[in-house]
């Protein structure tokens, strides 16, 4: 399998996920702006939306969107807990949680990194996203990961998500709980691994 990634941005979660679910896989890189990959491939004809993640499972299967990615990821290697079993009530509400980081976290970060944007407009924005975090934090004061039997690919795409904040002009430090939480998924060695990965992190000497 390859995926293509953009250091940083949401294709980091389905690389924690890899690797976490310790599944063999190669990483092309994709320039965001030219959509070229390091290996001079346009990327527009593996995902003709030009965003990433998107993963290769073989030659001409590609498999788009972060969420639909992470859950096959999980149930490929079912050993690694990272995804209730299909079918059963937590695997749906692993579900609202993967929705809920997709369209009113993901998407609300989204209009904070254009450029010329309305001051006001921000503010909106970042508002909205505050009472978004209350949620989450309400969430995490009770339990250490989003789901209460562990670790899940959930908190893979919160991880990433809520790591903008600071290119936005967002402090956490309003919510302790997400804070402690992003402490605790860091130090996990194959959070470290994707980050050192793709180059957010330097590896220890």
């Amino acid at each position: 399998m390859k995926l293509y990634y953009t250091p940083g941005v949401c294709s980091l979660a389905p690389h924690i996920v890899l690797r976490e679910a310790g599944l063999d896989f190669t990483l092309e890189k994709v320039n965001a702006d030219t959509k070229l990959t390091d290996a001079g491939r346009n990327y527009l004809t593996v995902n003709p939306n030009g965003y990433v993640p998107a993963l290769e499972i073989e030659p001409g299967v590609v498999l788009t969107e972060g969420p639909a990615i992470m859950q096959y990821l999980a149930d490929l290697a079912p050993d690694a807990r990272l995804a209730p079993a299909a079918g059963t009530l937590a695997r749906y509400q692993l579900q609202s949680w993967l929705n809920f980081i997709t369209s009113e976290l993901h998407k609300g970060f989204t209009p904070l990194f254009k450029p010329g944007m309305h001051p006001e407009a921000k503010t909106a924005f970042k508002e909205q996203l505050a009472v978004r975090f209350d949620h989450v934090e309400r969430h995490l004061s009770k339990q250490d990961y989003l789901m209460p039997d562990g670790f899940s690919i959930a908190d893979a795409y919160l991880f990433v998500v809520t790591g903008w904040s600071g290119f936005v002009g967002i402090d956490m430090q309003a919510w302790p709980a997400i804070g402690a939480f992003r402490r605790r998924i860091e130090d996990r060695p194959a959070v470290r691994a994707a980050l050192i990965g793709e180059g957010l992190l330097k590896k220890a000497a």
